[in-house]
């Protein structure tokens, strides 16, 4: 019994320390899976609060975009860079100003027309406001692109005026590689009559674009349609088609006075004018057609060549019904050198040459314009004869080349140096004495030789300013010797459209 009633003892006491144990580790489990629970509630109800507030935020701003009232949304800062832009998307606007005058004097006698004959060259000693062009450019939708120079000038008399330089659609989506523009156009003949005269790298234009092609440059109404050729370098063929009347086409049926010269300055060969040369366009014969190719290699990573060859062909003043034409000729070579190390587009060193034939057809010419038989004041005279001069028809031919060379020698800086040159062939009405008030005409002044030797200096503080000093020696076969300093100013308000290479 005492042996049977230890056992029950133990027995008892080991099933109450394991009943004890047990129901501790049960407490611990039910302790344990609270907490989890509580956790899992806390979390849930966080979840709940996010969603909520993302709920908040998303009728929030549903309501403010249906009232157009959106709140403004954080960016970058403005940058100077940047163009002022009207519009968004696929049609906008960038409007930019550029501004450029110049001060200097010449030993000159006839500095506008003469020493300068660029339209938007210096014009006389001291100052000379040169121009603000206002630039607007941008897409009109995905198919069109848009750009208008308007340019505003003083001339030597004091006289303002404005006048619109460009104005025209390109499409930007055409097919095989082509493209059209149409408008007011810059020919698109060589390299500088298509350049503004914030483009240039000199204070004025070379000799034989002023003198050959306009003092403003060949420009008119018309339109262009150009072919990218698939290719391994560039290659581009154009064809312009163009009014062929107006001062903006001086060599062709202008009816101003070409070359800058005065009322009363008597102007051969270009003086002769028949009364047709007014009538506008009357058939294909009366526009202006201008072909050209350019190409571009790449000759080395840090060398980069460019050459076009070009033409203009159209009626002149001369003769009537579009019996006489003029035919204008180019080449042009473009070089530049920039290595790989360039920072900021400097070091770089540059080369650009074009040369100029034109063959100018005169038509036959009777001084006699009264009808009088007699040799009246202001009529050129044949001297063999006494009496009117009758001029039978011919076509003279000139010549004229610039080249030039600039150096980009630190960041800022280029120096540059241009060679201008012109001549001409004799023509008849040169060579058969003709008199004019008892004095010998002898050469055109308009057509002998001359030449510009043009050195400059150029600094730009910043890409919205620059300053460019400029000497030019000047030899005229009749007038002499010239020389003239120039200091440019020139400023950019807002951006600019990009130029071509």
């Amino acid at each position: 019994m005492k042996i049977l009633t230890g056992w029950c003892s133990a027995l008892c006491l080991s099933v109450s320390t394991i009943y004890a144990q047990a129901t501790n580790d049960l407490n611990a489990q039910l302790q344990q899976l609270q907490e989890q629970q509580h956790r899992m509630r806390e979390q849930f109800e966080q979840q709940l609060r996010e969603q909520q507030a993302q709920i908040d935020l998303l009728k929030s701003q549903l309501a403010t975009a249906q009232t157009n009232e959106l709140p403004p949304a954080a960016g970058p800062a403005w940058d100077p860079t940047q163009p002022v832009r009207l519009g968004s998307g696929s049609a906008y606007m960038d409007i930019g100003l550029v501004g450029t005058v110049a001060i200097g004097a010449s030993t000159a006698d006839d500095i506008e027309g003469g020493t300068q004959p660029g339209g938007h060259d210096p014009n006389q000693r001291g100052f000379t406001f040169q121009g603000a062009e206002v630039n607007f450019t941008g897409a009109v939708d995905p198919y069109f692109r848009g750009n208008v120079n308007v340019l505003f000038s003083v001339d030597s008399e004091g006289e303002s005026f404005v006048e619109l330089e460009e104005g025209w659609l390109e499409t930007i989506s055409l097919p095989g590689n082509l493209q059209l523009r149409a408008g007011q156009l810059l020919t698109s003949f060589g390299r500088h009559n298509t350049q503004h005269p914030h483009q240039w790298s000199f204070v004025d234009a070379p000799l034989a674009n002023a003198l050959f092609l306009g003092p403003d440059g060949l420009r008119n109404p018309g339109a262009q349609i150009s072919w990218l050729a698939p290719v391994p370098f560039f290659a581009e063929v154009s064809l312009g088609v163009q009014n062929s009347h107006g001062e903006t086409a001086a060599p062709f049926r202008s009816s101003g006075h070409h070359h800058g010269t005065s009322e009363d300055h008597l102007e051969l060969p270009f003086g002769f004018r028949h009364p047709d040369n007014d009538r506008g366009v009357g058939g294909p014969g009366d526009l202006l057609y201008s072909p050209r190719l350019a190409m571009s290699f790449d000759l080395t990573d840090s060398q980069t060549l460019l050459i076009g060859a070009s033409g203009a062909f159209g009626p002149n003043s001369s003769g009537g019904s579009g019996d006489t034409m003029t035919q204008i000729y180019g080449v042009d070579l473009y070089w530049k050198w920039k290595p790989a190390t360039a920072h900021g587009g400097f070091p770089f060193l540059s080369w650009q040459t074009e040369a100029i034939l034109r063959r100018y057809e005169l038509g036959r010419f009777n001084w006699d314009e009264n009808g009088n038989g007699l040799a009246d004041e202001g009529e050129v005279v044949d001297p063999d004869t006494g009496l009117p001069a009758v001029l039978g028809r011919e076509t003279v031919t000139d010549y004229g080349f610039y080249s030039q060379v600039l150096w980009g020698f630190r960041k800022g800086w280029v120096a540059g140096l241009r060679w201008d040159c012109i001549f001409g062939e004799r023509a008849d009405y040169e060579s058969r004495g003709l008199l004019l008030d008892g004095a010998p005409l002898g050469r055109d002044p308009h057509r002998r030789e001359r030449w510009r030797l043009s050195p400059n200096l150029t600094w730009y503080p910043s890409e919205f300013s620059k300053l460019r000093l400029q000497y030019n020696y000047d030899y005229h076969r009749t007038l002499g010797s010239d020389h003239s300093v120039w200091l440019q100013l020139e400023f950019l308000l807002g951006a600019h459209a990009a130029h071509s290479f």
